[in-house]
């Protein structure tokens, strides 16, 4: 991550709820850009979610802990649940799974019609 952009998600003066429509709008489509032709394996899926974990701790930053008072950064968990979105590796897939939709869509007629009627060749 650049480190302009770092410096933005640890700036305390903007809100979490910009910050976090900087990230949808800005970085997630940036990593995202052409995501529909990737083969996406393991490695990258992790790496891909590596990096939004270190964006999100970034963007909500760290907690005081009720127990035993010091600052701890947050959990995986935590993280998705004060995020409340599908996370990257999710949204890639799901931008896969909707561009095979549109190439089967604009293959040859007999395609079209048994993709619509379901029915068997």
């Amino acid at each position: 991550m650049p480190s302009f952009v770092a410096e933005y998600f640890v700036f305390s003066l903007l809100y979490k709820n910009i910050k976090i429509n900087i990230y949808r709008t800005a970085l997630l489509p940036a990593v995202s850009y052409g995501c529909e032709t990737w083969a996406l394996t393991l490695r990258e899926a992790r790496r891909l979610s590596v990096f939004e974990n270190r964006v999100l701790r970034k963007i909500f930053g760290a907690e005081r802990d009720k127990v035993t008072g010091e600052w701890r950064n947050l959990h995986n968990e935590e993280l998705n649940d004060l995020y409340c979105s599908p996370n990257i590796v999710r949204v890639i897939k799901t931008r896969r799974m909707r561009w095979t939709g549109h190439v089967a869509h604009i293959g040859t007629g007999e395609v079209r019609e048994r993709a619509a009627w379901n029915t068997q060749a």
